[in-house]
């Protein structure tokens, strides 16, 4: 929980960097960037291992990485965050930094996140049309996560928060069941 409350405070700042009038720095391109150096650390241990030990100083780690966000042409702003960062010895948490800073960016674009899951993967096409339904649903813009279920035999289900809206044919067969068993208890 913890490391929750840091990662938000750290998030936040960004957040405000990025979205500050003048800002050189587009959310997205915010995103990308982040994404780009979590996952590089993710993905290699001994990186992550090397900014995690204390033993290495501070100067080798800014080093180390500057170079590696050079590489990813990472934006100014990216890397002095990066280097905040490291600096804090909270270069541990980017993953949840990452996570936070997505879901207060997309607050305050106005954007409402919606986790979609279907039974196989939606082309482009139904995917947009899915979006666009949803925003008309709930009055938002939304920013959807796909994501596949086999034991779903068709449609979709959407969670928007706590709101589940089930478009699947497993909850249109169960709500089937339900109508007619009221019926044959009246």
């Amino acid at each position: 929980m913890a490391s929750a409350a840091v990662a938000n405070r750290y998030a936040n700042a960004l957040v405000d960097l990025v979205l500050a009038p003048g800002s050189a720095l587009k959310p997205e391109d915010a995103i990308a960037q982040l994404r780009a150096v979590a996952q590089m650390i993710g993905e290699s241990s001994e990186l992550r291992n090397a900014l995690l030990t204390p033993a290495i100083q501070t100067s080798r780690k800014r080093a180390t990485m500057g170079k590696l966000l050079e590489q990813l042409s990472a934006s100014h702003l990216i890397r002095n965050f990066i280097y905040v960062i490291i600096d804090r010895r909270r270069i541990g948490i980017i993953q949840e930094i990452l996570e936070a800073f997505e879901l207060q960016l997309d607050e305050r674009l106005g954007f409402v996140r919606a986790e979609v899951t279907s039974a196989t993967t939606l082309d482009q096409q139904r995917s947009a049309s899915l979006e666009v339904e949803l925003s008309r649903l709930t009055g938002k813009r939304m920013r959807l996560r796909f994501a596949v279920d086999a034991e779903l035999l068709g449609g979709v289900v959407a969670r928007i928060g706590s709101t589940v809206y089930d478009g699947s044919l497993r909850g249109n067969l169960q709500q089937l069941r339900r109508q007619l068993t009221e019926q044959s208890a009246e």
